[in-house]
């Protein structure tokens, strides 16, 4: 393992990891408050300061011991959960699915926003590799968080989402009933690659096309 790349790359993605968990776990927290549940207000975790969403094992140690596990190959990481009271929403199984969207929203626009910055500092002149590498991956990043978060299975937010949106019966049931295996489950179709050949690298492909859609006329501006 050669220690500068992991220091280099280390470096390149911090800010855009940081940003991306903090602001995709402030997004769950404001709309659950905006919705009628202010538990997450109350618990402080309405708010853009990391050290309030990053967990230990989850954000740091995990990632880093995968990233040396696998020469690189294979990262995951999480952070603590913004608690929601579900019942506490005004229209329960409606403002869920608001609520568990919040979060992948928050990552798409990111994504958008850093294609945009990259495009202004290239138009700016900007030819240090270190600032380019970033913005590439604050696209990638929020791209990945923003895809695999929709996986529809709980406790991800595509889990919710779908929770949400099926009618009450066997269905919903049986998410509920797999809800607390539901992370052993996507780790085992994610190493089995499952979750990366048919759904992360579809659903990509489409977040990339649609973010160069909506830069277009930018480029076309500046560069």
């Amino acid at each position: 393992m050669d220690i500068s790349n992991l220091i280099q790359t280390v470096l390149i993605y911090a800010l855009p990891v940081i940003f991306a968990i903090t602001v995709h776990e402030a997004a769950h927290g404001y709309v659950a408050r905006h919705f009628g549940d202010n538990t997450a207000a109350m618990m402080g975790r309405v708010t853009l300061n990391p050290m309030k969403h990053i967990d230990p094992i989850g954000t740091i140690l995990m990632p880093l011991m995968l990233y040396f596990a696998t020469s690189g190959a294979f990262l995951f990481g999480y952070a603590k959960p913004v608690p929601v009271n579900f019942n506490r929403l005004r229209h329960p199984k409606r403002d869920m699915v608001w609520v568990a969207l919040a979060g992948p929203a928050s990552n798409f626009i990111q994504a958008i926003l850093w294609a945009v910055l990259l495009i202004v500092i290239v138009a700016a002149g900007v030819s240090e590799t270190f600032f380019i590498k970033m913005c590439q991956g604050g696209v990638l990043v929020n791209l990945v968080m923003w895809a695999f978060n929709l996986f529809p299975l709980p406790p991800l937010d595509g889990g919710r989402v779908l929770a949400g949106l099926l009618p009450s019966g066997p269905a919903q049931n049986f998410l509920a009933r797999i809800e607390p295996y539901g992370f052993f489950i996507v780790m085992a179709l994610v190493l089995a690659g499952i979750v990366s050949n048919y759904w992360l690298r579809p659903l990509m492909d489409a977040g990339y096309f649609v973010v160069n859609l909506l830069i277009t006329p930018l480029r076309a501006m500046l560069l």
